[in-house]
């Protein structure tokens, strides 16, 4: 037999042979390879952190047992089910029977976009409240989507009272109203109740923002005429960044059905989204099949300890922090009767380096501690008490550090 054969260009310019005969042997030119960018690492080491800060929170370990589970297929019947068991459970979390109730695929902002994109259609406008670092993100979004933009706005650490909403709806007119239900960047959690009886006065739907609030804090949405919510996996849930609840009400349903044109945001589109997270279960994209294995295990966490006694456990602790701040001498930024259970923001005392103390903290006692966020940068710290980490031990900690390394008076 002779083996015989012609030579063929490869895609980066290389010769190698095809159409040999069965039985020869086959020769195979390689493409040269650039070792510029390669790296030998040793594998991965962490050093141990405590995560009182902003967000993430630290991540139950039986959460994180949880996501390292093998992975299985987006279209296993056993993670189809595992779809609806997540969706149910965040409707108990939510406090709501919202059908088109999903964690995106994403961090919070993608559900905080997911909103936006399906609710927003050019010209419509959009009203939203800012107190703070997290409202002035929804405005660009919503510029972003064509809408006229209206906004009004509270001092960082104050909240909204349904007089001025009254007011601003009836200037404004909008489609939408948004407001942050717990703002992270000030500490300050926006009452509710009301706001969606007004909001149906007005025509206009109601979106907000708990981020910082969901798993944590009292969130009665179908209570509340709340029609499109979201918030993300990493602060009351204990779960790694990730995934992000979402979740719209019939009367945002109707106004996505009655769009002139499509939602321009192909990943985040819900009329393409209930497809895969409805009845049919059609492909839609690759879900992150581990990190809903996360988070149907933190969600399922919340609901054997009952959420109304997470909600309890949230403030007691909340309220333990502010009496041991108070008995150091520092001064919560938010008044109590408006203070987020699950983000205390404290007054760095003057002649004090807030980031050097954060920085010694996180340093020698491996703790994290957040700075102050756009008009509170550099004023205030910012201490969370979140999910897994809202417990007594965690304060007492924290209280006996700080105790020790800011400067007496």
């Amino acid at each position: 037999m002779q083996c015989s054969s012609r030579p063929v260009t490869s895609f980066n310019g290389s010769k190698h042979f095809s159409h040999l005969p069965q039985g020869c042997p086959m020769t195979v030119t390689l493409p040269s390879v650039s070792e510029k960018h390669r790296v030998r690492l040793q594998p991965l080491e962490l050093p141990e952190r405590l995560l009182l800060g902003p967000g993430p929170s630290n991540a139950h370990p039986a959460v994180l047992e949880a996501i390292s589970r093998p992975p299985i297929g987006h279209l296993d019947p056993k993670f189809l089910e595992l779809m609806t068991e997540v969706q149910g459970l965040l409707r108990y979390i939510w406090q709501t029977d919202n059908r088109l109730t999903i964690p995106v695929s994403g961090t919070g902002s993608a559900a905080m976009e997911a909103t936006i994109a399906n609710s927003v259609e050019p010209g419509d406008v959009v009203l939203v409240g800012v107190m703070g670092y997290f409202g002035n993100r929804l405005v660009d979004m919503a510029g972003r989507y064509g809408a006229d933009v209206r906004t009004i706005h509270k001092p960082w650490g104050d909240v909204f009272s349904l007089a001025e909403l009254r007011q601003a709806l009836e200037e404004h007119r909008p489609q939408i109203l948004a407001l942050v239900h717990a703002e992270t960047s000030t500490g300050a959690e926006q009452p509710l109740a009301g706001v969606g009886d007004l909001c149906r006065e007005f025509d206009c739907l109601l979106l907000i923002d708990t981020v910082t609030s969901l798993g944590a804090v009292p969130t009665l949405l179908d209570e509340w005429g709340v029609d499109l919510a979201y918030s993300c996996s990493q602060k009351g849930l204990s779960c790694p960044p990730g995934v992000s609840p979402f979740t719209m009400g019939p009367r945002a349903e109707e106004k996505l059905a009655r769009r002139k044109g499509k939602v321009a945001n192909w990943y985040l589109d819900m009329s393409l989204l209930n497809q895969y997270w409805g009845s049919d279960r059609v492909y839609h994209h690759t879900a992150p099949v581990n990190m809903n294995f996360g988070i149907r295990e933190a969600l399922r966490l919340i609901a054997d300890e009952g959420i109304e006694t997470v909600w309890k456990r949230h403030r007691d602790n909340a309220e333990y922090l502010w009496a041991g701040l108070e008995d150091l001498g520092l001064t919560c930024h938010v008044p109590v009767e408006n203070r987020l259970p699950t983000l205390t923001t404290v007054r760095i005392p003057e002649g004090v380096d807030g980031k050097a103390v954060s920085r010694q903290l996180l340093d020698e006692h491996g703790i994290e501690m957040g700075g102050g966020l756009g008009e509170l940068a550099g004023k205030v710290w910012r201490i969370g008490l979140m999910g897994y980490n809202s417990r007594r031990e965690n304060v007492d900690r924290l209280l006996s550090i700080l105790a020790d390394v800011l400067p007496r008076s």
